[in-house]
């Protein structure tokens, strides 16, 4: 590292919200789902990434959308930044309309090598609590990579997953209407999901890339109707999911609980494992 980034370990923020319905109900409408929700109801799982904003000026925001680096999260000079995967413990419920305190730590930084370069892993925690006390523990995985190689939308796609059958499947069309909802919903202004000559010739996608999150949150609705209550999500992101295909969200029971999947021309997109009995 040029910069000693580890001397982010450590760093907090701390926000405060009220968790307005507007946000949730226009997600909902966004994915055909019922959209009327209502003061005091319990918040959809994963329904916070819709909250607690940063909005910067464009003076403090980077090429790629995102705010500029060496606020909160370390300034990393390597320009390729994807959210990897996480885990979320729902230990109580959230509800619209109530006040919510959000407190974010750098919990690590660390540089790799693989096979696409050098990579630099940030991990950062974050406790929600609300009336009723602490309600989420979540982990996400950041990771910032070299430049995409110029020739790397061209390149062959890897082979198909040996994929197990599922007991559930639903399938939706990433459209770039959806992507630009969530990007907006989310604050979320990387390029990579609305802005596709930039997706193609700078960070070497085929196309507009499907939201991270956006994937979660359909692995934990899915989860929701068909296993009930979930005490925790551990999730990661396995291969891009792109707008110019429909996206499949899987699942099936399993002895230790139940895992869902996004796939997309027959390979995970993102997977996740569930542990039942959620306080949410």
């Amino acid at each position: 590292m040029s910069v000693d980034l580890s001397a982010w370990i450590g760093r907090q923020e701390e926000r405060r919200e009220r968790l307005e319905p507007a946000r949730s109900r226009a997600l909902l409408a966004a994915l055909e789902r019922p959209a009327d929700l209502a003061e005091g109801d319990v918040m959809p799982p994963l329904f916070h990434w819709l909250h607690f904003w940063d909005p910067k000026p464009p003076s403090e925001t980077g090429p790629d959308g995102h705010p500029a680096r060496g606020g909160f999260l370390p300034p990393v000079t390597l320009p390729r930044r994807m959210w990897a995967g996480g885990q979320v413990e729902f230990l109580g419920p959230l509800h619209i309309g109530e006040e919510v305190r959000k407190v974010s730590t750098i919990a690590d930084v660390q540089e790799k090598s693989g096979r696409t370069g050098s990579l630099i892993f940030v991990t950062v925690r974050h406790e929600l609590s609300g009336s009723g006390g602490l309600a989420i523990r979540e982990r996400q995985d950041l990771v910032y990579r070299e430049p995409a190689p110029k020739a790397a939308a061209s390149a062959a796609p890897p082979p198909a997953d040996d994929l197990p059958p599922a007991d559930w499947r639903e399938e939706l069309r990433p459209d770039p209407v959806l992507l630009f909802r969530y990007s907006a919903l989310t604050l979320n202004s990387h390029r990579i999901h609305y802005d596709r000559p930039y997706a193609i010739d700078e960070e070497g996608y085929d196309g507009l890339v499907v939201h991270g999150p956006l994937q979660a949150t359909l692995l934990m609705s899915l989860a929701a109707r068909t296993v009930g209550a979930v005490a925790r999500l551990d999730y990661r992101a396995m291969n891009p999911a792109l707008d110019l295909n429909p996206l499949s969200v899987c699942g099936r029971r399993t002895a230790e609980g139940a895992e869902f999947w996004t796939e997309q021309l027959g390979r995970r997109s993102m997977a996740g494992t569930v542990v039942l009995g959620g306080g949410a």
